[in-house]
């Protein structure tokens, strides 16, 4: 089993966010782990366990987890841990924004027993930090860095965010640099989607912003592509690279369809060809918990080709790509001859270039 905590506060909504977050000046921490410990109990019962015996991984996503006072953490952990055995191995991921690392707090996840931390860095450039609404300083991520090693948490992500509006004029091989530069054992970058409901969205509403064009989105991927091979990157997934043996090992569980449990406001679980979703909003949340109530919103069965689908595209997003009998060996041809893919040991895996058209490839497996 694996699992996910949405920690849903934030000091600021950053301008492309649509994430369920709720913007407090005073977080209230021991609120949130007293629901979260709630609903974790709600779970102990559930028949998913009959699939797991342990659960190998955590990730605290947000949100900014990072907000929360360090001992909510630790209770957080010591409270599954009561209910459940973690893997003596297993990861645990706390995702952090670099001003909140400071030597106490870093020492505080550490001995939680958290031993992965991933920065929600985004750029270096400080026009486009601003522009972003993101709250920290391009100079406090190396400090940030440099506190999570000398506290001992040896494994580090940073996160960054390419095809950006050309008028900020942000330079993305610098950003790529500046982040190679602290020898992060992985990177996520993101291209930037605009949703309707963000400022983003409004500023691209009224005309104020255009969106990247396509041909600069491609440009900036492949470029990071080549960038991450050059350094000693294994570019695994669409979005993820990391060095060798330090893939993420969270987020490849969701690649491989394996079981999952979701704690906290709008977080999602899922097992085989079932999905569960939590309400959305913390205030509403928090109430359902208090009156010893489920805060499940939502329960859905997938089809068998719905899963087939989802199989074919989470499958096609990795490296490891599909089984060969999965794609038509037509299709597979077509393909390598545009130099979207290649074939090897049975598999089909996506070139970068096939990677970029990857929402218009899968529907042409079922054709």
């Amino acid at each position: 089993m694996h699992l996910y905590l949405h920690v849903p506060f934030c000091a600021r909504r950053c301008s492309y966010c649509d994430f369920a977050i709720a913007v407090r000046r005073e977080v209230p921490s021991d609120a949130y782990v007293d629901a979260v410990l709630r609903e974790w109990g709600l779970w102990q019962s559930d028949p998913v366990w009959e699939q797991a015996a342990e659960v190998r991984t955590i990730y605290f996503g947000g949100g900014t987890p990072s907000r929360l006072i360090p001992s909510a953490i630790a209770r957080l952990l010591d409270g599954i841990r009561r209910d459940r055995p973690v893997s003596s191995d297993a990861e645990v991921t706390l995702e952090a924004n670099p001003e909140d690392v400071t030597p106490g707090a870093a020492a505080s996840w550490q001995a939680a027993g958290v031993n992965r931390v991933s920065l929600g860095v985004q750029s270096f450039d400080p026009g486009v930090l601003s522009w972003m609404h993101r709250t920290h300083t391009a100079e406090q991520v190396p400090e940030a860095v440099r506190i999570l090693r000398s506290e001992g948490i040896a494994d580090l992500s940073l996160d960054l965010i390419f095809g950006l509006p050309r008028v900020l004029g942000r330079d993305w091989s610098i950003d790529l640099e500046r982040a190679f530069a602290l020898d992060p054992e992985h990177l996520s970058l993101y291209g930037l989607t605009i949703e309707p409901h963000t400022p983003l969205g409004r500023w691209t509403q009224r005309g104020e912003v255009m969106p990247v064009d396509e041909d600069r989105y491609a440009a900036e991927f492949l470029e990071a592509h080549a960038a991450l091979q050059a350094h000693g990157y294994d570019h695994y997934e669409v979005s993820n690279a990391g060095q060798p043996g330090h893939r993420a090992r969270h987020n490849s569980a969701y690649w491989r369809r394996a079981p999952f449990i979701g704690l906290g406001p709008s977080a999602h679980s899922g097992f085989g060809g079932e999905r569960r979703w939590n309400v959305r909003e913390w205030a509403a949340y928090q109430r359902l918990l208090e009156s010893g109530r489920s805060p499940r919103e939502g329960r859905e069965l997938l089809d068998a080709a719905a899963v087939d689908l989802e199989e074919l595209y989470l499958g096609l997003r990795t490296r490891e790509g599909l089984a060969a009998s999965r794609v038509p060996a037509a299709v597979t041809r077509a393909w390598e001859a545009q130099g979207w893919a290649t074939q090897s040991d049975d598999r089909v895996q996506l070139t970068s270039e096939g990677w970029l058209r990857l929402d218009a490839l899968v529907p042409a497996i079922g054709e």
